[in-house]
């Protein structure tokens, strides 16, 4: 009995032990796949919700203040009661009516349709396994990494071992932070665009000033080099002439110190 209590905790426990008998499988899987479309058509019609014509009814005042704002292009009896208990006859004031076009998110959308399925499978999974650790022990996964050598190569062995070393985990992990970034930094560098503008928009002398202060320290250093490119260029061309005159005179102090064989010939 021991023996077969060892047997049978030392084989690895699986997904499919969880879910004991086959007969269970193909319905495990169609629920799965139901499920699934369910949750992208439920994800793609709260995304075309937020698209279309959008209309909202605003209520100025003499002052031409907004003081009341409902959306569609009618308030109801309920709305019109209560703005009379607070501002008064609603006939005395001014209505009009803004109206605009959404486009379909489809950022919005592509992030919540890959991001959202993966995320609940690997949330699923990790709650197996959780199960699995507290029910049958925490066991590590190595019958067959054992047995298999060492790769001490480099190049092609290496990237082939990399490659089986990558499970299904980790590919949704990397889907979601993918679909997460795709997501936030888009928004971020939005954001930071409109508050960087809404920033020189207020501010506007100020940038300006700092703007003609750095054009001006970025036009005196060039004006700077040019000028110590130009001195450079006189000082090279100072020392080349000094070196010609240098070897110039050389050779005739050469040439007036050696024997002139003409002369020598001339001599009884």
């Amino acid at each position: 009995m021991i023996v077969c209590d060892l047997g049978a905790m030392s084989h690895k426990v699986g997904l499919l032990d969880v879910f004991e008998g086959k007969q269970y499988q193909k319905v495990i899987l169609l629920v799965s796949v139901l499920a699934f479309l369910l949750l992208e058509l439920l994800i793609y019609m709260a995304a075309a919700g937020q698209a279309g014509t959008r209309s909202r009814l605003i209520v100025l005042d003499s002052s031409g203040n907004k003081i009341f704002e409902t959306s569609g292009t009618t308030a109801t009896k309920y709305q019109q009661f209560e703005f009379e208990n607070n501002y008064g006859p609603w006939a005395n004031y001014q209505k009009k009516v803004e109206t605009e076009s959404l486009p379909f998110p489809f950022r919005a959308w592509l992030s919540a349709a890959v991001g959202i399925p993966v995320g609940l499978i690997l949330l699923v999974a990790f709650l197996v396994r959780t199960y699995i650790a507290l029910m049958y022990g925490d066991e590590r996964e190595t019958g067959e990494d054992s047995d298999e050598p060492l790769e001490t190569g480099k190049g092609v062995g290496n990237l082939f071992g990399a490659v089986r070393r990558v499970t299904v985990f980790h590919i949704g992990f990397v889907t979601v932070v993918a679909v997460l970034l795709f997501w936030i930094v888009p928004n971020f560098l939005q954001d930071f665009a409109r508050v960087s503008v809404a920033t020189i928009r207020d501010y506007k002398w100020f940038f300006l000033g700092v703007s003609l202060f750095l054009a001006a320290i970025i036009t005196w250093v060039i004006y700077l080099r040019y000028r110590l490119s130009k001195q450079m260029l006189e000082n090279q061309l100072h020392v080349e002439k000094y070196r010609l005159e240098t070897q110039l005179l050389a050779h005739r102090e050469t040439a007036g110190l050696l024997p002139n064989p003409l002369k020598e010939a001339e001599e009884p």
